[in-house]
């Protein structure tokens, strides 16, 4: 009650002494105030025009590049399908994969050894039967749009590497799916999705520790700014990371990139030497704050959710279409069964048409957690310029500004305009 007295009398001898000043007023509030200036600097930033602007600095033949090779790309999600349609029907119209299953047979009794043994012989003949268009994809046409660094040599050392961790992945998770055909002819594609999701997160929990450092060599960054602005950031959002790693790529690719990958005590912040030598302090802390978005907003256990639900419908796929398949082509191609491994080229061809279909549902999966590792980025780094900056650089090899439906389709990031405003947008609203 006193409290309130005061204020009271305070607020009465405000009113006296304004009403008997005749030249003077009382200066505004500052709520006032403050929406004045936010009013003439949200009138001095106009997102679209801002965006417009950074849209103009790409024109002419690096715009028709950077639409070519994006849109090249979407021609080659169609030729990468039917070419492994085509080595799929090589394989089993000319009986090459039940020969693989006879040879395996014939080296052990144990089922679960034979299907590892055509593993080891299957993951490589397809390798060298795509070999064409892998190098078409991976090294030719990275060089003609000055993607790639890497000479003939060395990226076949690396496809080399490539090839023996498929080996070995593809041995394990097949050789698993097999044995549960066996077991459970029923009810395997249940147990196929539990058994695929526990592989993912095996794969997720290695990949930082073990995979990634087979291309590159991981060294912790020195001690500087960059550092510990990372860091901080780190620390502001709760991520269990007491270092950061910069890796090699720039012997690979002129691409920058950064990632916050692992789970479970693996987690490692990582960044190219492309980012740190191609782009500045903003725009480093900006990319890094929309990494660490993916692991604060979980995406990597929400993708993992999503894709064996995906991998579920696969499975799925495959057991309702393989009867018909395998009663049309299955005696033809020397296959006994579901079970039987000479049968993986079919059960890889189904799967590839239900993936090939779900494509724009696994790219819209991708693109909305960008956009909210994007926005999570921004409202960390505070660096909207230096976001949009970052995102124009990947203009080199992402279209700026693809269609709706182009977008809606093919795009498993959003369009760089989109982006680009995005930030702008941010820009201005914090401008109050």
């Amino acid at each position: 009650m006193p409290k309130l007295l005061t204020a009271c009398a305070l607020m009465l001898f405000l009113a006296a002494a304004q009403a008997q000043s005749g030249t003077v007023s009382a200066p505004p509030p500052p709520v006032a105030a403050e929406a004045a200036a936010s009013a003439a600097l949200t009138a001095r930033l106009d997102p679209v025009a801002a965006t417009d602007a950074y849209m103009k600095r790409l024109q002419g033949e690096a715009r028709a590049r950077s639409d070519g090779y994006a849109e090249g790309g979407y021609w080659l999600l169609l030729w990468d399908f039917l070419y492994g349609l085509a080595v799929a029907w090589l394989l089993l119209s000319r009986r090459i994969s039940a020969r693989i299953r006879d040879f395996a047979e014939r080296r052990t009794r144990r089922a679960n050894l034979q299907t590892f043994i055509y593993v080891l012989a299957y993951i490589p003949l397809t390798a060298a039967l795509t070999f064409p268009l892998t190098y078409y994809e991976g090294f030719y046409r990275e060089h003609q749009y000055g993607l790639s660094n890497l000479s003939f040599t060395a990226w076949l050392g690396e496809a080399g590497i490539d090839l023996a961790v498929s080996v070995v992945l593809m041995g394990v998770a097949v050789t698993g799916l097999y044995a549960i055909l066996r077991r459970v002819p029923q009810t395997w594609w249940a147990w196929g999705t539990l058994a695929g999701a526990g592989f993912m997160v095996a794969v997720v929990m290695i990949s930082p520790v073990f995979i990634a450092p087979l291309f590159n060599a991981y060294k912790p960054l020195p001690d500087g700014p960059i550092r510990d602005d990372i860091l901080s950031l780190a620390r502001a959002n709760g991520i269990p990371a007491a270092d950061v790693y910069y890796f090699d790529a720039s012997k690979q690719t002129s691409r920058v990139s950064a990632n916050v990958s692992g789970m479970f005590g693996t987690t490692r912040i990582s960044l190219n030497d492309n980012l740190l030598l191609r782009t500045s302090p903003p725009e480093i802390r900006a990319v890094m704050a929309h990494e660490m978005g993916h692991y604060v907003l979980n995406h990597g256990v929400k993708h993992t959710v999503a894709f064996c639900l995906l991998l579920m419908g696969g499975l799925l796929f495959i057991r309702f279409s393989w009867d018909w398949a395998a009663s049309r082509f299955g005696g033809r191609f020397g296959v006994r069964g579901i079970n039987d491994p000479a049968g993986l080229p079919l059960l890889a061809a189904l799967l590839s048409v239900y993936l090939f279909a779900a494509t724009p549902v696994f790219n819209t999966l991708i693109r909305t957690a960008e956009t909210e590792a994007d926005l999570f980025g921004l409202n960390a780094s505070r660096e909207p310029d230096g976001f949009a900056e970052a995102i124009f650089k990947l203009a080199q090899y992402r279209k700026l500004e693809p269609g709706a439906i182009e977008e809606m389709l093919l795009f498993d990031h959003p369009g760089g305009r989109s982006r680009i405003f995005a930030a702008m947008r941010w820009k201005a609203e914090n401008a109050r």
